[in-house]
C-alpha cells in the first residue's frame, strides 16, 4: 500500500495533533505530505512556533481540541479527561494508521499452544520456496509488535516493499489487531485454558476471537478441537486433523474437558475418540452436531520411520515428521494446510519439510556420558501444555528423573495467589514406577510438591530446591537413564545452566571411576 492511499482517512478533516514531541512531529510531517486536511492544529502544554498550523496551547489544550474531526494521539500523551464514546471514536493513533500500510497477503497464526513453532515452520517453508515475507519472528505478537513488524516493511517513501506477511497473533489481542490487520488466511492451532490471570477460560478467548475475526478471512482450523473449530461460522474455512492411530487409547483420562456439552443444544456430547482434554471427535445424539471432517488429514504416524502420511483434500502425500509428539504433528499439519491453501504444491511442501527441525530452545536432546538429557518447554500456567509433556515423559522408555522449572517469569517476580492451573494439570502422569525422582524448583516449588502428593507420587521421590539454577545438582545420577528438564518459554537460560551442570557432574563422575 502506498502512503497516498491514506488520503481518504484525512481528506477535508480538521485534525488536531495532541502533543508536539517526536511523535507529534511525525504526525505533522505525514499531514503536510498528504496535503488534504482542511485544518491542522497542534495542542500542547508549551507554546510552539509552527508556521501554517493552528496553535492550541496551555493546560487546557486537550480539552479545547476535542471539537476537531480527528484527534491524533501520540504515545506519550495521556488523555486524563473523561471522554464520551463519540469523542473516543475520533481518536487516532500512529499504530492504527501504520497498520493500514500492510502487505497484499497476510498469513496469521493464532491459538493457545503452538503459535510460535507453527509460524516458524511456515516462514522457513516459504523462504525455502523463494518467498521473503515480513514477519514478527523476533518480535512481539501483540498490537505494538505487529505494527512495528509492518512498519519495517515500508520504505522511506511510504510504500510497502513486501507483498507477503506471516504474523503470529496473540489471541487475546485480536480485538485490537483485526480492525486494522485483515489476514488473508488465519490458522488457529487450538484454544485451551492458559495464563489464568489474563486469558481465563478457553470459551472466553473463543468469544473474543469469534467477534473480531474479519469476515473476509479464510480460516484454517483444527477439526479435532471442539472449541476453535467453531470459530466465525460465516467465514470460508478448511480443517486439518489427525486420525486415531492404532497405538492410541480410545479415551485418555485427563482432568479438564472444556467441551463436555453440545455447543448447539447443550446436551451431553458423546466422544467417539478423545485424544486428550477436548481434542478428538464427538457427536450429539440429540441435535446431530458432530466434529467436522478434516480436509487436510494425517492418516498415519509412523514413529519407527519418523514419517507421516497426509491426505491433502483427497491426495495422499508423505512427509518427514518434525518432532516426536502429537502436538508437533498438529503444528506440522496446520502449517501444511495453510500453505496448501496459499498455493504451494505437495511436492514443494514435501521437499521443504525435509529441511525443518524443532528449534532447540523449545526441545533438545543430548547424550552426556551414559545419560540422555532432554530439555523441553512446558509453558507455565498452561495446564494442557504441561500435561502433554508429562504424558510424553511417562511413555518414554527407561528410568527417568524430572526437573520442574515451570514458574512463569512474571509469576516469579510478582507472584499471584491463583494456583488453579496447577490443579488443572495432569501431574498424575508423573506417578509412574519408571519415574524415579521429581525435583521441584522456583517460587512455586512447594505448590508443585503438594500437587504431586495429591497425584499419588511418593514423598521420597520429591525434592524441593529454591533456585532453578541449583536444581541439576539434586539429580540422583545413579537412579535415572534419562533426565528431563522442563522450563517455561521465558526461562530457557535455566535449561542451559542445568545441562552444563549435568555435563560437569558426569565429567567429575567419570574422573573418579
Amino acid at each position: 500500500m502506498n502512503i497516498n492511499e491514506l488520503r481518504p482517512l484525512f481528506e477535508g478533516k480538521r485534525c488536531a495533533i495532541l502533543g508536539y514531541g517526536r511523535e507529534g512531529r511525525v504526525w505533522l510531517s505525514l499531514l503536510n505530505r498528504l496535503g488534504c486536511c482542511s485544518e491542522i492544529a497542534v495542542a500542547d502544554m508549551k507554546p510552539q512556533d509552527i508556521p501554517g498550523v493552528t496553535g492550541i496551547y496551555g493546560e487546557d489544550c486537550l480539552d479545547r481540541a476535542k471539537d476537531y474531526d480527528l484527534l491524533l494521539q501520540s504515545p506519550g500523551v495521556i488523555i486524563k479527561d473523561k471522554l464520551t464514546d463519540e469523542e473516543k471514536s475520533r481518536i487516532l493513533t500512529q499504530t492504527e494508521v501504520l497498520l493500514r500500510l500492510r502487505p497484499c497477503k497476510i498469513i496469521g497464526i493464532t491459538g493457545t499452544n503452538g503459535k510460535t513453532t507453527t509460524a516458524n515452520m511456515i516462514n522457513d517453508i516459504l523462504a525455502d520456496n523463494g518467498y521473503s515475507p515480513v514477519n514478527n519472528r523476533a518480535g512481539s505478537n501483540i498490537l505494538g509488535g505487529v505494527a512495528t513488524t509492518l512498519i519495517s516493511a515500508v520504505n522511506l517513501r511510504g510504500k510497502t516493499v513486501k507483498d507477503l506477511a506471516v504474523l503470529e497473533l496473540d489471541e487475546r489481542s485480536s480485538r485490537l489487531i483485526y480492525p486494522y490487520v485483515h489476514p488473508t488466511y488465519l490458522l488457529c492451532t487450538n484454544l485451551f485454558r492458559d495464563s489464568y490471570k489474563r486469558n481465563a477460560h478457553s470459551e472466553f478467548i473463543f468469544d473474543i476471537l469469534d467477534k473480531h475475526i474479519p469476515k473476509q478471512t479464510k480460516l484454517v482450523l483444527n477439526a479435532d478441537d471442539l472449541v476453535s473449530a467453531r470459530l466465525a461460522k460465516g467465514n470460508d474455512r478448511v480443517y486439518f486433523g489427525i486420525e486415531k492411530q492404532d497405538n492410541e487409547v480410545l479415551n485418555e483420562n485427563t482432568i479438564i474437558i472444556d467441551t463436555p456439552l453440545c455447543p448447539e443444544c447443550g446436551s451431553r456430547l458423546e466422544y467417539d475418540f478423545r485424544r486428550y482434554h477436548h481434542i478428538g471427535s464427538a457427536h450429539c445424539t440429540k441435535c446431530g452436531f458432530r466434529s467436522p471432517k478434516a480436509d487436510y488429514d494425517v492418516t498415519k504416524v509412523n514413529e519407527s520411520t519418523g514419517r507421516i502420511t497426509m491426505s491433502l483434500k483427497g491426495k495422499q502425500a508423505d512427509f518427514k515428521a518434525v518432532g516426536t509428539s502429537v502436538t508437533d504433528t498438529y503444528n506440522l499439519a496446520g502449517a501444511i494446510a495453510v500453505l496448501s491453501e496459499f498455493g504451494l504444491s505437495a511436492e514443494q511442501l514435501k521437499k521443504s519439510v525435509e529441511k525443518l527441525e524443532i528449534v532447540k530452545s523449545r526441545y533438545d536432546e543430548e547424550k552426556i556420558g551414559d545419560k540422555q538429557v532432554i530439555m523441553s518447554v512446558a509453558k507455565g500456567q498452561n495446564p494442557v501444555a504441561c500435561s502433554r509433556v508429562f504424558s510424553s515423559i511417562k511413555n518414554h522408555t527407561g528410568k527417568k528423573a524430572v526437573v520442574l522449572m515451570l514458574d512463569d517469569l512474571g509469576d516469579a517476580e510478582e507472584t499471584s495467589e491463583n494456583t488453579a492451573w496447577i490443579y488443572d494439570t495432569d501431574f498424575e502422569f508423573l506417578n509412574d514406577d519408571s519415574i524415579t525422582q521429581v525435583i521441584c524448583s522456583g517460587v512455586r516449588r512447594t505448590d508443585y510438591k503438594v500437587r504431586l502428593l495429591l497425584a499419588g507420587v511418593p514423598e521420597e521421590k520429591i525434592t524441593c530446591v529454591e533456585k532453578e539454577s541449583d536444581a541439576a545438582n539434586e539429580v540422583d545420577l545413579d537412579k535415572a537413564d534419562t533426565i528431563f528438564f522442563l522450563y517455561d518459554v521465558y526461562t530457557t537460560s535455566y535449561a542451559a545452566i542445568s545441562k552444563n551442570t549435568i555435563s560437569d557432574r558426569m565429567a567429575e563422575r567419570g574422573a573418579k571411576q
